[in-house]
């Protein structure tokens, strides 16, 4: 139909712009290449365990999760508000204190910086807790290393402690990232639950999909190109269209629609492994002071429901590219962080090349979605590389179309009024 809407793409960015559309009554249709929704957030089942792409977290302080989701429909299944540090053979506890008052006294001795560092860091996060969002998105901006440097943080506490978990975060170790992003993601896992949804972080996209009416996402359908009157699909087939809303990733969106450039994309694999039981036994985050690894958790100690019988799932980061036959360098690291990987198996592995834009700076928190007459573009390189980026381009792009599209609806009942007969 002419009045419809098109969405190439059902990730998140896509079925946010679509819900938004539905619910201001324009029709729409969802075009998605692959079998499934959700573009990089899916979870596989793999012999029973839920096996997310790639290693991801929910965080329950991005404003616009609470605007769209349900929460209690997650049924999120926390992780500890810490993390621990493997450096040089030795574990080092650092917890929220206000989320895990016992372990106050533990973190305030971890050797990850002196005295000083300990209370810039602490410094350092309040402000960016009480800061208001809009203060942090028009701040000063330099790369992350440069900012840590300037509140008066030791390179020794940075490579111990915060390199290694924003590596796991930004996935990236050099800390070239903006800083104005830096603070606002700081600030929302101070403020935040971190944690996974018990049937995998696929349910995110499968709860959008489920707010539009059965038949408005189309799987297995890619386009081929962006038309004057709508999109051809790969089949040839012509679909018009008063909108195109263009929701693929960054590179295909960049192939689609002339003006899109693709940014940067960060790479990162997860190695899935498998034990009787769990070697941590808490659901906490490990991050690898020496960069081995980027991250490992036992996913089961947060999320039982990622198992099929009761045995651990452990989820493994590595920076950039990587393949089966690196499993046993991975393996043997994790032996080291564990103390042992005696009757694991080895499960699966997810190369993810285009995981994270990289945001340098400068970065645009807010770039256009709007390339022309009926022409939009949603997804996380739009705003910030996380969900709460991509879920808020998707309702700015929506927004865009239906101011478009009401403009030229009031343009045309205009052109239609009669002239007055002298």
């Amino acid at each position: 139909m002419a009045d419809t809407v098109v969405v190439v793409g059902a990730g998140i960015a896509g079925l946010a712009c679509a819900v938004r559309l539905r619910e201001n009554g324009v029709p729409v249709r969802v075009l998605e290449a692959s079998d499934g929704v959700g573009g990089r957030m899916r979870t596989d089942v793999v012999e029973g365990f839920r096996l997310d792409r790639g290693f991801q977290v929910f965080n329950t302080a991005y404003p616009e999760v609470r605007r769209l989701l349900d929460l209690r429909s997650l049924h999120l299944r926390p992780f500890a508000s810490g993390v621990v540090v493997y450096d040089a053979g030795r574990r080092e506890r650092v917890m929220l204190p206000w989320r895990h008052p016992s372990y106050t006294l533990g973190t305030l001795f971890a050797g990850i910086g002196s005295p000083r560092d300990k209370a810039a860091l602490v410094a350092m996060t309040a402000r960016d807790m009480a800061a208001p969002p809009s203060r942090i998105r028009t701040g000063a901006e330099r790369t992350t290393l440069d900012e840590l440097r300037r509140r008066g943080i030791s390179d020794t506490m940075i490579d111990r402690l915060l390199r290694p978990f924003l590596a796991a975060v930004l996935l990236e170790r050099d800390l070239e990232t903006s800083s104005r992003y830096f603070h606002m993601l700081w600030r929302s896992f101070a403020s935040g639950t971190i944690g996974v949804p018990a049937l995998g972080m696929g349910r995110v996209p499968a709860l959008l999909a489920d707010r539009l009416p059965e038949g408005t996402v189309e799987l297995e359908r890619p386009v081929r190109e962006i038309t004057d009157d709508g999109v051809r699909t790969a089949s040839g087939e012509t679909i018009a269209a008063r909108a195109v809303v263009v929701a693929a990733d960054p590179t295909a969106a960049a192939a689609l629609v002339p003006g899109v450039e693709a940014p940067a994309m960060r790479p990162v694999t997860t190695f899935y492994h498998t034990a009787t039981s769990s070697p941590m036994r808490e659901p906490v985050q490990i991050i690898d002071a020496q960069g081995v690894v980027a991250d490992t958790i036992v996913l089961t100690d947060a999320a039982p429901e990622y198992s099929p019988d009761g045995r651990a799932l452990i989820s493994t980061s590595v920076l950039g590219v990587h393949g089966d036959a690196d499993e046993p360098r991975v393996r043997d690291r994790l032996a080291e962080i564990y103390g042992h990987t005696n009757g694991w198996r080895h499960l699966a592995t997810y190369a993810v090349p285009e995981a994270l834009p990289a945001m340098p700076p400068p970065l645009r928190f807010r770039q256009p979605v709007r390339l022309g007459p009926g022409r939009y573009v949603c997804g996380d390189h739009r705003d910030t590389g996380s969900i709460q980026g991509a879920l808020v381009s998707g309702r700015r792009a929506a927004q865009a179309v239906l101011d478009d599209l009401r403009a030229l609806d009031a343009r045309r009942r205009i052109a239609a009024v009669p002239e007055s007969q002298p």
